[in-house]
């Protein structure tokens, strides 16, 4: 299994939160980066690991890490940015 981890949910009431994990999904497949799925909405276990690696009680799905370094999406605006700017395995750690 890859080191990458994205804590998404798979039921959420907001269409931004949806529409960030699908765009994840979708460029980390384009990018074929090989990736684990942690759905926080089926363990409040996971949904507090994930707040805890991210240290935000507030913290919102989708978040990635490389193994235990956190990669982002804090602020959604610097994963694009890596995405337009094709250094998306840099903004995961993978170089």
């Amino acid at each position: 299994m890859s080191d990458i981890k994205v804590y998404y949910s798979s039921v959420s009431g907001s269409r931004q939160v949806k529409h960030r994990q699908e765009e994840v999904i979708r460029i980390l497949d384009a990018y074929k980066i090989k990736y684990e799925l942690i759905d926080i909405s089926l363990s409040k276990k996971k949904l507090q690991e994930m707040m805890r690696k991210v240290s935000s009680p507030k913290a919102l799905p989708p978040q990635i890490f490389n193994g235990h370094r956190y990669c982002g999406v804090r602020d959604f605006h610097k994963f694009r940015k890596a995405r337009e700017n094709k250094t998306i395995r840099k903004f995961l750690k993978l170089e």
